[in-house]
């Protein structure tokens, strides 16, 4: 039998989207009407504990009503076929809903919390709320398991890994503009398909092998399914 090769997924906003979960980069750089900085960073954190922890509260109570979509199933269907890895941008579980078994988050899950004290200090949720008084074992608040902006990426060495292990690198839904998530095509070995499913042609500079797919996340999942079964 041979070997099956590594299909290597960088998901972003775009896929989750067609599950119904909003995204602030389309419009208005606001995050369900939020300035992103009130709620996506430390200095934030620091200004109104209340109103970030409510705002990500509320995320985990949205993410329990959405479900994944035919892009998210398909590529967990693509497990028999391939060896699949995939490294998403999104805080959401809709990939792990769908059946996909190796995912990395580079930018955290709702369904965790974490230590405002001790980062490594990682804890499932069986519940969507975090309430002021809930601690870590070191008696800190807990805080969501999200990596804001100017926070290092914990997992972005392991995506690195992955991403230098492809034969076949598929971006899905993401404008390639948020790094350190989007330098992650330089690191796909130079002999490597790459193929860009996004309905805008971003306006970034790839210099390799790559095959465009002017499509939304589902159908470009099912142009992709039929591309590489030719």
């Amino acid at each position: 039998m041979s070997k099956k090769k590594h299909l290597v997924v960088l998901s972003g906003a775009g896929i989750s989207a067609e599950s119904g979960i909003k995204t602030f980069r389309d419009s208005d750089g606001l995050w369900e009407g939020h300035d992103v900085m009130e709620v996506a960073s430390p200095e934030g954190w620091r200004r109104n504990r209340a109103l970030v922890q409510d705002f990500y509260n509320q995320r985990r109570k949205q993410l329990l009503s959405c479900r994944p979509n035919q892009a998210h199933t398909i590529l967990a269907e693509m497990e028999q076929d391939f060896n699949v890895s995939i490294i998403t941008q999104n805080v959401d579980d809709l990939h792990e809903r769908a059946g996909s078994s190796k995912v990395i988050h580079l930018h955290g899950e709702l369904s965790k919390a974490q230590s405002s004290l001790d980062p490594s200090l990682v804890y499932d949720l069986d519940h969507w709320e975090i309430k002021e008084g809930d601690l870590c074992e070191k008696g800190s608040q807990l805080r969501p398991y999200i990596v804001w902006f100017g926070e290092q990426v914990p997992k972005m060495d392991e995506a690195i890994q992955i991403a230098g292990s492809a034969d076949i690198f598929v971006v899905i839904g993401t404008s390639l503009q948020v790094y350190p998530a989007a330098g992650l095509v330089n690191y796909v070995p130079a002999l490597s398909q790459i193929y860009l499913i996004d309905p805008i042609n971003p306006s970034v500079g790839l210099s390799k092998n790559v095959i465009y797919i002017l499509e939304n996340a589902t159908s470009g999942v099912k142009t992709l399914e039929k591309m590489l079964k030719t």
